[in-house]
Parts: structure tokens; C-alpha cells; sequence
């Protein structure tokens, strides 16, 4: 038996059923949506929520029709457009294209529910998205349903409190000091410039391609990251991209690194008085697919095709830490939002570093007196 005005009935099967007004038309037709569980109390407990949504949005005077789709990309143009890089908005743009909005894209904005969420995120995990991607997915479309939650579109974010995969931090990958020499014989034979740049500065690639010779001052040997270049995928465009010219992606980023005498010499040798940029292509820039070109042809030679360019950066960082540079300074040379970033990401090429440390402290105890009589009387 149903409980009084609670649309709660049990069915044959033993299990609870609730219905709920989902939505209205426009000529006031009712479409009724329903719920099911084995315990009445969560039935009813589900029930009430949907129902204080559903009266929240009515006096909202909502657009009974009003999707997912439809508020994502509202507030992607209207709150994130103006706000962010065109790379990020163009990201977020490929995100919601092909990924969020062919799930969830047709729910109608107050009933996408976390179970809705969570259905998503293992979808995401059976197509072998790494946990790092997964979450900058979900970390989407949580900020589009807070907007829609602080604009009184919604009655609470259904992103809260879903649980997402591990984000296991890779491992990063270095050359060894053998394998760099040999890199760098070869790239200043074949005269790829950015090569010796990125090992010797720890510079990203989209770094290198936008230096000009204007952010290089050579005579207080200081080097200064202004710009960036990038390649990004056009919406709605299947592999079309297009240049990006812009700012470094953080304030971080924005930075200035030292210039060492052996790198100076090289800049020297290799600066041409009518180019404006460190690594031109003609009378322009090199962009980062036309660099990745080079360095491929210079690996595949030394027979090395497991070698990406961003390993020069990791290289730089690992030859810094080997060599005892303070995390601090090499936090602010890479352009690190943070030197905890720094550790967590070099903390395995830290290793040695830290034995070195402890020896130095173990050179206590051996000076110490009683420790060596006692060494004595239980050998």
C-alpha cells in the first residue's frame, strides 16, 4: 500500500517504487520519472530530494527542455570564454565535445544525479583514459554544475562526492648521462639548436619555439620566458588544429632563467642578426610539431624511438638534482607553480641526494666517543 501523498508504492517483486513529476511542458503535461530500491527509507529518501528539485527549478521558472548540453555550453561561453587562454578554452571545448556531452549531453539538467556522474567516470576508466585525463573531465564539468548550482539553476552540484581513480603519478624518464652525451653530439652536428637548449635550461618545447632573441640577454646572461606556442585542436573539427600565440600558461611560467657561460657561447655562435626567433623557420618561428620533426630524425639515428622531447626537460632537472641544486632554485628555473610539484615529481632522482645527506649526519656518530667503545666491548 502507497503511503499517503508520498507516491510510494510496493511492487510484486519486493522492491519500493517511487514516481516524481520530472518535468512539465509548456501546455502543462506531466512527465513522471521514477526510482526504485529495496528499503522504503531510501526510496523515500531519494524521492524527497528529486522532488525538492523538481519545485526549485519550477520556481526558478525553468525551461522544462533546459539539458545538460545546453547549460555546458552557456556557461563554457559565457563564464569560461572570456576568462581563460584560448588554448584552455579550446581544451575544455574538445573535452565537452567528445567526451561529456555525448553521455550526459541529453539529461535534463535537474536530473543529472551522481549516479549519473559515476556511470560517466567508469565509462571513462573502460576506455583507458589515464586517472590524469579522467580528472580534468570530471573537474569540467563540476565547475560548470557549480555555476549552475550558485545560479540557482540546480538544486545541488551532483559532482560532490564522487570518487575518482587514483591518479598515480608516473615515473619520470631521464637520460642517462651516456645516452645525452651521445643526443647532444648528434644535435650539434645536425644543428638542432633546441635540443641543447632544452638540457642546458629545462625549457618546454612550446617554450623554445616562441624565444626570440629579444628575451635573450646576453649581456647580463639572463634568458626570459614570455611567450609560448602551441598546436590545439579546432572544435567540431576532426584533425584540424590551429597556431596558438600566446603567454605561458601560468604566472609561474613566466620566468627568468640563468645563463651559463658554456650556453652562451653557444647562443652566441648560433645567433643570426636577421631573425627574430632563437629557432626560426624561414623568417618565422618553428613551431613545436617542426621541432618534434627534427629531434625524431636525430633519435631514430641513434636507434632510441622510446626518446621524447619533454625527457630533455626531465633530463635537465635530474643532472640538477644529482648535482645538489636546492630544490627551491630548480622549482623556479622549470617554472614550477610550486617546489612541492618539484619534489613529487623528482623525488625518485632525489635518491642519492639523500644518502649523501644522511652520510654527512652518520659522520657524527662515528666521532662520537661512547658510540665507539660501544662498537668495542659488543664486537
Amino acid at each position: 500500500m502507497p503511503r499517503k501523498g508520498e507516491n510510494i508504492y510496493k511492487r510484486k517483486d519486493g522492491r519500493y517504487e517511487g514516481r516524481y513529476i520530472k518535468s512539465r511542458s509548456f501546455d502543462g503535461q506531466i512527465k513522471y520519472g521514477y526510482i526504485y530500491g529495496k528499503k522504503y527509507s531510501d526510496v523515500k529518501q531519494e524521492l524527497t530530494l528529486l522532488k525538492a528539485q523538481f519545485t526549485f527549478a519550477q520556481k526558478k521558472k525553468l525551461n522544462a527542455s533546459e539539458t545538460v548540453r545546453s547549460w555546458m555550453m552557456y556557461w563554457l561561453e559565457t563564464s569560461i570564454k572570456a576568462q581563460v587562454k584560448l588554448s584552455t578554452y579550446m581544451n575544455y571545448r574538445g573535452h565537452l565535445d567528445r567526451y561529456i556531452l555525448p553521455k550526459l549531453g541529453e539529461i535534463q539538467l535537474v536530473s543529472l544525479q551522481t549516479k549519473d556522474i559515476e556511470h560517466f567516470i567508469e565509462y571513462l576508466s573502460s576506455i583507458d583514459l589515464s586517472a590524469q585525463t579522467i580528472r580534468c573531465i570530471f573537474n569540467i564539468l563540476k565547475s560548470g554544475m557549480k555555476k549552475a548550482r550558485l545560479s540557482s539553476y540546480i538544486y545541488e552540484n551532483p559532482c560532490d562526492n564522487v570518487s575518482l581513480p587514483k591518479n598515480d603519478r608516473k615515473k619520470v624518464a631521464a637520460l642517462d648521462i651516456k645516452t645525452q652525451k651521445e643526443l647532444e653530439k648528434l644535435a650539434l652536428k645536425r644543428g638542432c639548436f633546441a635540443i641543447i637548449l632544452s638540457l642546458y635550461t629545462g625549457m618546454r618545447i612550446g617554450e623554445i619555439s616562441g624565444l626570440k632573441w629579444s628575451d635573450v640577454d646576453l649581456k647580463n646572461n639572463v634568458l626570459y620566458i614570455n611567450r609560448i606556442i602551441v598546436r590545439v585542436p579546432i572544435p567540431n573539427e576532426k584533425l584540424k588544429t590551429k597556431i596558438i600565440l600566446g603567454s605561458p600558461k601560468t604566472k609561474s611560467s613566466v620566468r627568468a632563467i640563468p645563463i651559463a657561460p658554456n650556453l652562451k657561447r653557444y647562443l652566441e655562435t648560433i645567433r643570426k642578426e636577421e631573425a627574430e626567433f632563437v629557432i626560426p623557420c624561414g623568417n618565422n618561428f618553428s613551431e613545436p610539431r617542426i621541432i618534434n620533426y627534427h629531434f625524431k630524425k636525430i633519435v631514430d639515428e641513434m636507434g632510441r624511438k622510446d626518446i621524447h622531447f619533454h625527457m630533455l626537460r626531465h633530463t635537465f632537472a635530474t643532472r640538477c638534482v644529482e648535482k645538489g641544486v636546492d630544490i627551491a632554485s630548480l622549482s623556479m628555473i622549470l617554472g614550477h607553480s610550486s617546489t612541492k610539484m618539484t619534489l613529487d615529481t623528482y623525488t625518485d632522482s632525489m635518491w642519492e641526494t639523500r644518502k649523501q645527506a644522511v652520510t654527512v649526519v652518520d659522520k657524527q656518530l662515528q666521532d662520537n666517543d661512547t658510540f665507539n667503545n660501544f662498537l668495542k666491548k659488543v664486537s
